[in-house]
């Protein structure tokens, strides 16, 4: 009799524990619709400016039990094993980090790690107003912060900022020269360096282009770049550029 009554009591456990985890998988499931994402850590690398983390998915019918992601924020903490949400984020096929030197296959860059699904709650992200370039880009919505300076220079033989922002439609897709001051420079984000110039020119308050590349520049150098221009740029979240130039090389 009391064996019968144990079964029947493990037996009531058991569903108790599946219903919870049905409706666990359940909410992952409605929270996967709209876009966030419900993820377990299971290991954490940290480097000098990033913080890579293994994740698992949950509530994604798709993936398989063994399928995991990386992403990568802002240098923070966490435990392996907490539950964690994201949404959005900017894939890399094939990233470098030249810190690990490891290849990943992919990684998720995030804007943030949130300890709650409701991303309206700022006090519960892990990591708070990441920015993968400084808000000051004139070419990403949002107020410029970066100054306009007085640049006195030759024009040379390429195009000018005031060309690129007034003629945009005509330069995309083409590999151009420009010539300009540089005026921030910000390494090994995403795998690349990222270059700030100015040229004494603007066309409707824009006097500021965004350049990637895998070269090192110094603020203050006058330097010639070639590059793709690439118009409407969407990394996510609120870095939209209007105009790039993506891979540069310098010029002598």
């Amino acid at each position: 009799m009391r064996t019968y009554k144990n079964l029947i009591l493990g037996c009531v456990a058991l569903m108790a524990i599946l219903a919870c985890n049905s409706n666990k998988n359940s909410r992952e499931a409605e929270l996967l619709k709209s876009g966030i994402h419900s993820v377990v850590v299971q290991n954490i690398i940290q480097t000098s400016q990033y913080t890579y983390f293994r994740l698992k998915e949950l509530g994604n019918m798709q993936l398989k039990e063994n399928d995991s992601l990386w992403v990568a924020v802002p240098k923070t903490e966490a435990k392996t094993g907490e539950t964690l949400y994201y949404k959005g984020g900017y894939p890399m096929k094939d990233f470098t980090s030249r810190e690990l030197n490891r290849t990943f296959k992919e990684v998720l860059f995030l804007d943030s790690l949130s300890r709650t699904s409701d991303f309206e709650k700022k006090e519960n992200t892990v990591v708070k107003d990441h920015r993968l370039m400084s808000s000051s880009d004139s070419g990403m919505t949002g107020k410029p912060k970066i100054k306009k300076i007085e640049v006195k220079m030759d024009k040379g033989n390429g195009v000018t900022i005031a060309d690129l922002y007034a003629k945009r439609a005509s330069f995309s897709g083409k590999t151009v020269k420009i010539k300009g001051q540089v005026v921030k420079f910000s390494p090994d984000i995403m795998g690349k360096n990222w270059i700030h110039i100015q040229d004494g020119t603007e066309s409707g308050g824009k006097f500021d282009l965004t350049i990637t590349t895998d070269l090192t520049v110094k603020v203050g150098e006058m330097l010639t770049f070639e590059g793709k221009i690439t118009l409407n740029k969407d990394l996510g979240y609120d870095y939209f550029y209007e105009v790039i130039m993506e891979d540069a090389k310098i010029l002598k």
